[in-house]
């Protein structure tokens, strides 16, 4: 059905976002984890070294590899990295070791990790674990200096405050203020939109039951006097009975007409408020009436099919018979559905008019119309004279779901 249809091409979307997300968390935090692990190395390069500092080095392989995760645990990063510098700084302070800059003016241990995790809980949590997380940076921030022996400058605390901590956690709400703005002014395009398609719709309707309803409403009272009148003709009998079928057929279009624009409306569907294949003997049963005898014939299991495909092969159907009552010959007509597991085939056959010039490239209406019905679902259509010149024969193929 178009709504499941709908529903699964979101769902595949949003699995699409998702993954390329998580393809670019995992590259950003390997780049991230390259950057922490050369400063570390450079600075082992340039200062004598404790064995037990490559310990701190492992563990900021792991809390950078941590940025990698998912969005909801930012927080959670976010801590993990403020305690590993922390316990990393005061360690080599233990040690008698400062922290100088390395070889590219960089601060050592995890600086690259915090500054990722800080915009990630600035991006991704909400406005109170947000707020708890940049204090949790801040608080680590400052005492990094301090646990490393560094002596407390003011011009070094606020620039290390605001570019390690403040300023990728304010990018990060920024970020997140910028996609829910987006969000919401693609919202209201798309109520725009719905509201301009629901005004035409209604401008449709108007006009449909303004002219045609009021017309065909007419052609059917007028038939229905005509009829009665006509009951004491010379050829009664068959007077009668076309204006009958020209009554029945009025009737028809009325009702297809009320359901059209009830769907223009935007009322809600009844079960039958379009016919389908299930329709099929109350189709056969008007067309009758005005001179032409159809059968069905049906090949393999039916199957169920979705309510817009059922819908469309309804209205093909039709539009074949309507075909052959127009210009066939002899009034007969032959309907073959064809159900297997992977498609629907549908066909009809007629007698050709004696000296008919049939030139099947050449446009018809109905045939573009059915056409169209098919191309919508993917399927084939193929229509012209047999080889034997007499009969004509179109043919249509829906594929099914084999799920």
């Amino acid at each position: 059905m178009p709504g499941r249809e709908g529903r699964g091409a979101e769902s595949v979307r949003i699995r699409d976002v998702s993954g390329s997300l998580t393809r670019q968390a995992i590259v950003i935090a390997a780049v991230t984890l390259a950057m922490d692990a050369l400063a570390f190395v450079l600075f082992a390069r340039s200062a004598s070294h404790p064995m037990w500092s490559w310990a701190v080095l492992v563990a900021i392989i792991v809390v950078d590899a941590g940025l990698a995760s998912a969005p909801r645990l930012s927080g959670v990063v976010a801590v993990a990295q403020a305690a590993v510098m922390a316990v990393g700084a005061a360690l080599f302070a233990h040690a008698g070791q400062a922290l100088p800059a390395g070889p590219l003016q960089t601060p050592l241990l995890n600086r690259a990790g915090l500054l990722i995790a800080a915009y990630r809980a600035g991006a991704w949590l909400n406005r109170g674990p947000a707020a708890l997380s940049l204090l949790c940076l801040t608080a680590v921030v400052v005492m990094r200096p301090l646990l490393g022996g560094a002596p407390l400058e003011l011009g070094g605390f606020l620039y290390g405050v605001m570019g390690d901590a403040l300023l990728p956690w304010l990018v990060g709400r920024y970020t997140t203020a910028r996609r829910a703005h987006i969000a919401e002014m693609e919202k209201r395009s798309e109520r725009a939109l719905s509201t301009a398609i629901a005004e035409e719709r209604s401008s449709i309707a108007r006009d449909l039951h303004d002219v045609i309803s009021h017309q065909v409403s007419a052609i059917g009272m007028h038939a229905g006097v005509a009829r009665m009148r006509a009951a004491t003709a010379a050829n009664a009998p068959e007077l009668t009975a076309s204006l009958a079928a020209v009554e029945a057929s009025s009737r028809a279009a009325m009702l297809d007409l009320r359901r059209l624009l009830d769907v223009l409306h935007g009322n809600p569907a009844g079960e039958d408020s379009q016919p389908g294949l299930d329709n099929l003997p109350e189709l056969l049963d008007t067309l009758r009436t005005v001179g032409l005898r159809a059968r069905v014939t049906v090949r393999g299991v039916p199957s169920r099919l979705p309510e817009s495909l059922d819908i469309a092969a309804y209205r093909v159907v039709q539009e074949m018979l309507t075909n052959a009552l127009r210009h066939g010959a002899d009034g007969v007509a032959e309907v073959d559905l064809r159900y297997d597991p992977l498609g629907l085939t549908v066909t009809t056959s007629n007698p050709l008019v004696t000296g008919n010039r049939v030139r099947p490239d050449s446009p018809h209406r109905g045939l573009q119309g059915i056409r169209s019905r098919v191309t919508m679902f993917a399927g084939s259509t193929s229509y012209g004279p047999a080889p034997d010149g007499r009969t004509w024969i179109t043919s249509v193929t829906f594929p099914l779901d084999p799920v």
